[in-house]
Formats: structure tokens, C-alpha cells, sequence
């Protein structure tokens, strides 16, 4: 099928290794130091890792290609967090976390909340409300901040927080994400997502809408697993 896709220039690659970091779906790899699109079916033509890129290497290309193939995108990253069940989501696999018990002292002072603004729902925020000119954006799946215990000062600090659960949530987030970026001085845009597969919901929503809003606008995606650690 004719669609656009990445097109790697080996000439400019420095061998750094960023783009293939940056491609979620897996579909650069590092071949004798240079990056190389290793799986055309693996690459959604959004482009995360364009940002990433510090020499320019990468751009967009309209030709036949296979088509994007979630699926098999999905099935690799469930191999790669080593979720291996017969059926059913991973994300609902039940599992105990055990912890070191924390010191308590009289003296531990208090957490601080970072929260700037009010509300921080998707489906609430107000599209043209005055804390999003020149905002950093996070938006994040709503477990990041119960599984990260240092959400608040690492993500939240200095950012417009949206949250959402693209699972139990009715309806895309993508055209009111348009909007938000579209219509206001968005600075930069902060995606955090548990490892699970349906968070890719979330992902694949601020990547249409920033793809929609016509606007090149650096971000990143960060990926909490689910005993609360930051994934590479």
C-alpha cells in the first residue's frame, strides 16, 4: 500500500542510537553502527523518532510499504516485558509487590503536591483554559502516579497535567488533545504510560493529535512498569 513511513539517511547517522531508542514499536534497530528500519510493518508513520534524531537523519517518505501492523507490534512488546498469558489483557494479571517496609520519622517532612492546575481529567479540561499558554504538557495514563512513588517532583513539577484511562474511558482522546495543542502555545508534551498494552491507547492518542495540530512540538513517551519502574 502507498502510505508515508520513515526513511533513514546512513550518511547522516552518527550511530547514536537514539532513534531506535525512541521507536516504541521496535521498528529501528542499530546494524553495524548505523540505524536501519528493520520492519516496515512495524513503523506507524507518526514519527517519534524525528525528535530524537540529532543530525536530521530521519524523515518522512510517501511510498508501498506494508501496512502498519498494531497487532504484531503489540504482540512483540508483550514478548519483550515478558507477559506471557494464553489470553486476556496483561494489564489485568494480578500480582502481589513487596516492599521494604519505609523508616517513619516524627521529623520526615511532608510531600508537596505539584499539581498546577484544576481539573486535570481529559474530558474536563476546559480547551482554551489560560494555564496552557505556554504549558509543558503532561498527559498520563492515571496509574503512573500510584505506581511511580516520585511522580509528583520528577513528571508533575512545572507541567499542566492531564490524566486518563484509555480502557475504562468512553470515546478517543485524540480530537480534545487536537485542540489543547492546536489552540494554545504548547511548549512541549510529556507522555507517561504503564508498560501495559492498553496504555498504548494513551500514546497513540497524543501522537494523532499532535500529528493533527500541524505543529512540530518536541516530545517524549516514558513507560512506568508496573512494580514502579522507569522502563528504557
Amino acid at each position: 500500500m502507498l502510505r508515508k513511513i520513515i526513511k533513514i539517511d546512513k550518511e547522516k547517522c552518527n550511530g547514536c542510537g537514539a532513534c531506535a531508542a525512541a521507536c516504541h514499536e521496535g521498528a529501528i534497530e542499530m546494524i553495524d553502527g548505523k540505524a536501519e528500519l528493520t520492519r516496515e510493518d512495524y513503523c506507524d508513520g507518526l514519527g517519534d523518532c524525528l525528535p530524537a534524531c540529532p543530525t536530521g537523519a530521519i524523515t518522512f517518505e510517501e511510498r508501498e510499504a506494508p501496512e502498519y501492523n498494531e497487532d504484531a507490534v503489540r504482540q512483540a512488546k508483550m514478548q519483550k516485558f515478558g507477559v506471557k498469558l494464553p489470553c486476556g489483557c496483561p494489564g489485568t494479571q494480578s500480582k502481589a509487590i513487596k516492599r521494604d517496609a519505609p523508616i517513619v520519622s516524627a521529623r520526615t517532612a511532608p510531600v508537596t503536591s505539584q499539581l498546577m492546575q484544576w481539573p486535570c481529567q481529559i474530558k474536563l479540561v476546559p480547551v482554551n483554559a489560560p494555564y496552557f499558554d505556554g504549558a509543558n504538557l503532561l498527559v498520563a495514563a492515571d496509574c503512573t502516579a500510584f505506581a511511580y512513588g516520585n511522580f509528583h517532583n520528577e513528571f508533575i513539577r512545572n507541567h499542566i497535567t492531564l490524566i486518563g484511562c484509555p480502557k475504562l474511558d468512553e470515546g478517543d482522546y485524540a480530537e480534545k488533545l487536537t485542540q489543547i495543542i492546536k489552540n494554545n502555545d504548547i511548549k512541549s508534551v510529556k507522555i507517561a504510560r504503564m508498560e501495559v498494552p492498553c496504555c498504548g491507547g494513551i500514546e497513540n492518542a497524543v501522537k494523532r493529535a499532535l500529528q493533527a495540530s500541524g505543529k512540530f512540538i518536541p516530545w517524549q513517551v516514558i513507560t512506568v512498569s508496573t512494580d514502579g519502574k522507569i522502563l528504557d
